[in-house]
């Protein structure tokens, strides 16, 4: 009997383990991104991740399709890999986060592998950008994975109600969310704010500790006169005597 207790729970286990697994392998098995922060006007990394290749072929190329929303983009270099930015023309000007006037935005940022990426290798693509200010909407960047041999078109949306794990080749998305008290330039402010502070209190106990030192140093000198004094007056009574 003690044998079946410890039995059974051990396979139950290792069921579990199983199903975990499987959902992960899942789960990873698209081109999916990873932002940092979805906090509406926020300064965001997106992480791109390109999990395999192409039915087993090495990939080559990945093309990043940026939404109408997000006008300017700032690639992380990756060194396996060279990039470039494609724009587009405006239909009309537009201002920035820093009130300059824009006619043309970047459409896509594409990724050309140096040396082809094998199937069943994974790596990471980078990223930086400006989310606007829109709570709940969905931005979507549908990939187009170039491989040796094929291609693979990472563009589908679920429809209203429908799983995302229901798509066989869902587009990378993000969903905007309320603003937090370090959105926009906030962090850094904070920050700012932190380090001054940080920087006044250390200025206050260098005072404090100076004026500390001051007064051991005098009553130090203090005591010293003292010692003299009571020896210079023992000396003239030994005379005295």
């Amino acid at each position: 009997m003690q044998i079946r207790r410890f039995t059974l729970p051990t396979l139950g286990a290792t069921a579990a383990l199983g199903i975990v697994a499987l959902t992960a392998g899942a789960a990873s098995a698209h081109v999916d991104v990873a932002p940092d922060t979805t906090a509406a006007g926020s300064y965001a990394v997106l992480t791109f991740s390109v999990p395999h290749g192409c039915e087993g072929s090495p990939t080559t190329k990945i093309a990043i399709q940026m939404p109408a929303d997000i006008p300017q983009v700032t690639p992380t270099v990756n060194p396996g890999w060279t990039v470039e930015k494609v724009s587009e023309k405006l239909p009309e000007p537009i201002e920035d986060a820093h009130g300059n006037e824009l006619t043309e935005r970047v459409s896509q940022v594409v990724y050309t592998a140096r040396t082809p990426l094998q199937d069943g290798y994974r790596d990471t693509l980078a990223l930086s950008v400006q989310l606007p200010e829109r709570v709940g909407e969905t931005l979507t960047f549908p990939v187009l994975q170039t491989c040796a041999k094929g291609e693979t078109a990472w563009n589908e949306t679920p429809a209203q109600g429908q799983d995302e794990e229901e798509l066989e080749n869902p587009a990378p998305a993000l969903t905007i969310t309320e603003p937090s008290a370090e959105g926009h330039h906030g962090g850094a402010a904070e920050s700012d704010e932190k380090s001054d502070a940080e920087a006044d209190e250390k200025a206050d106990a260098e005072d404090d500790e100076g004026a500390g030192n001051g007064l051991a140093i005098g009553g130090l000198v203090a005591g010293l006169g003292g010692l003299a004094l009571g020896g210079l007056a023992l000396a003239r009574t030994g005379k005295k005597a």
